[in-house]
């Protein structure tokens, strides 16, 4: 049987999805492998912009650009730790690659790069993440919670949040509003 790994792909949860954390979300998947899953929930703006999470952390904001950026929810774990999702790639001390042009950081360097004006061209910034046992994930996606689809950068780093869950559903060709609370197998 062949592994499944669905690295740089979208996640969208299904109607009928009763965990809170992940009711009504997109989530964006950075590594998927024999040891699990770890994702990034793209579409939950938090109550706290760039500026403010600096402010936290003690790093100067030099320039203005990016201060109004949201911060995100991006997962039920380690809630009160920064990862960033930049393009382009870019050489940072802690740096997964999910792809050739997309990288997860969860170093302090980008931030105090960022706050200097020179970080990566887009970023997108959240609190915590969403990781999954060896299986688990494949286990969640046999039980019908998941709909996943190929990820495209555009709606992370270039749509509103509340435009990424309808537009990665339109990659599929589907309406969300037309998807049933029922499962079922064939």
């Amino acid at each position: 049987m062949q592994k499944m790994n669905l690295t740089h792909h979208f996640l969208i949860a299904m109607p009928a999805m009763a965990d809170p954390h992940f009711s009504k979300t997109l989530t964006f998947i950075c590594e998927h492998n024999d040891q699990g899953a770890l994702g990034i929930v793209v579409n939950r703006p938090i109550d706290m912009n760039l500026q403010t999470l600096l402010e936290q952390v003690s790093i100067p904001l030099a320039g203005g650009e990016f201060k109004s950026v949201p911060i995100h929810f991006g997962g039920p774990v380690q809630v009160d730790r920064g990862f960033v999702l930049h393009t382009p790639l870019g050489q940072w001390q802690s740096t997964l690659a999910v792809s050739t042009e997309i990288g997860l950081t969860t170093s302090k360097d980008i931030l105090q790069a960022v706050a200097r004006g020179e970080g990566p061209g887009k970023l997108f910034v959240t609190l915590g993440y969403a990781g999954w046992a060896p299986g688990q994930l494949e286990h969640e996606l046999a039980q019908n919670a998941w709909l996943t689809v190929q990820a495209s950068s555009d709606v992370i780093f270039d749509l509103q949040p509340e435009q990424r869950l309808p537009a990665a559903m339109r990659l599929l060709g589907i309406d969300f509003a037309s998807l049933s609370e029922q499962a079922g197998h064939a």
